[in-house]
Parts: structure tokens; C-alpha cells; sequence
């Protein structure tokens, strides 16, 4: 890639406008490149995984679960926030097995997705799951999901029409689909 600094802003000073037990809201004063000063506001985040998780019959495992921010439920795939020191891998498989019983014998790596970048550095690990043998569900205390499984077509669909509108979804749904038609592949 060509050389970004006409592009880049330099930090002259900030800190944390909020320090919550999962996010911390930065503030900080920056230089623009053309020399001018401005606020910056963003969101730290440790980071999460993303788990497309495809039966042997192809169906596909789902979850809906009650977002409060948006005050609906939503239809997701599972996933769920990194520990701190821990692997991307181990995220995945602990987060699928907690939120659905399942665990996987197939797993690899999809993409690195970034969700929100105006406002928050956060990245979604995604991984394909196969070989899923069912097991018992192990939620975290005040976590309430409920899971079910659908079509690939079913998900396009859903997608088109509106119904899914979680982004993470979305764009798993979308490599899903690639990978079936065989016009992307996984190393």
C-alpha cells in the first residue's frame, strides 16, 4: 500500500473518559493532516470471536438472543468476547460449547472483521465449525440464548428481507455462501 501519511492524525494528548467493567471510552485531542486540532471519542475492546457453525446435513446452527442497546432479540452466530492472553482458537471452541453444547472436530479460521471503526477498535475473529457433536449448553450467569438451526438459503433470505441485521451475521452468512459455490476457499 502507498505510503498514508497525508492521511494519518497524530494523538497530542487524552486519556479514558470511561473505565467500565467491559469498555473503556477514550477522549483524546488530535492533529489532523492538514494541521488542524480535533476531538476524537473511541471505544476500546478487547476483541471477540465469531463461530459459523455448519452441521453435517448443512444446516447451520443459530442463536437468538435479547440485545438491550437495540431492545429486540436478534438472530446471531454464536460468539462471544476474548479473554485477555487468550487464543483466538480457544476462544471460539469455549464460546461455542458455553452458548450452544456443541463442540467442533473441524475448525478454520475465516477472517478478521472490523465492525465499528469510527468508533471502536474492535475485531470479530470468524471461524467455520464442522464435525459438531452435540453436548450441554453451559451459559454464563444472566445470559439467556435460545438456538435453532436453518438453511443456508434460509439465512440469504433473511438477510434480503430484513430479518437479520446483526452485521457480524450478515457477513458470515455472505462467506457461507462463497464458500458453498465454491468462488472462495479456506486454507
Amino acid at each position: 500500500m502507498s505510503d498514508d501519511a497525508h492521511l494519518r492524525e497524530t494523538k497530542i494528548d487524552g486519556g479514558i473518559a470511561y473505565d467500565g467493567g467491559f469498555l473503556k471510552v477514550h477522549k483524546d485531542r488530535v492533529r489532523l493532516p492538514n494541521g488542524a486540532v480535533t476531538g476524537r471519542e473511541y471505544i476500546r475492546h478487547p476483541g471477540a470471536v465469531v463461530i459459523l457453525p455448519v452441521l453435517d446435513d448443512g444446516r447451520i446452527l443459530l442463536e437468538r438472543q435479547f440485545r438491550y442497546p437495540n431492545e429486540q432479540v436478534f438472530i446471531e452466530f454464536p460468539a462471544g468476547k476474548i479473554d485477555e492472553g487468550e487464543a483466538h482458537l480457544d476462544c471460539a471452541k469455549r464460546e461455542l460449547e458455553e452458548e450452544t453444547g456443541y463442540t467442533a472436530t473441524e475448525w478454520k479460521f475465516v477472517a478478521t472483521i472490523h465492525n465499528a471503526i469510527a468508533y471502536s477498535d474492535e475485531h470479530l475473529e470468524l471461524f467455520l465449525a464442522r464435525g459438531l457433536k452435540a453436548g450441554e449448553v453451559k451459559l454464563d450467569e444472566g445470559e439467556f440464548v435460545e438456538c435453532f438451526t436453518a438453511t443456508l438459503d434460509e439465512l440469504l433470505d433473511w438477510v434480503r428481507t430484513g430479518r437479520i441485521t446483526d452485521v457480524k451475521t450478515i457477513i458470515g452468512v455472505f462467506w457461507l455462501d462463497k464458500l458453498r459455490s465454491k468462488d472462495w476457499t479456506l486454507d
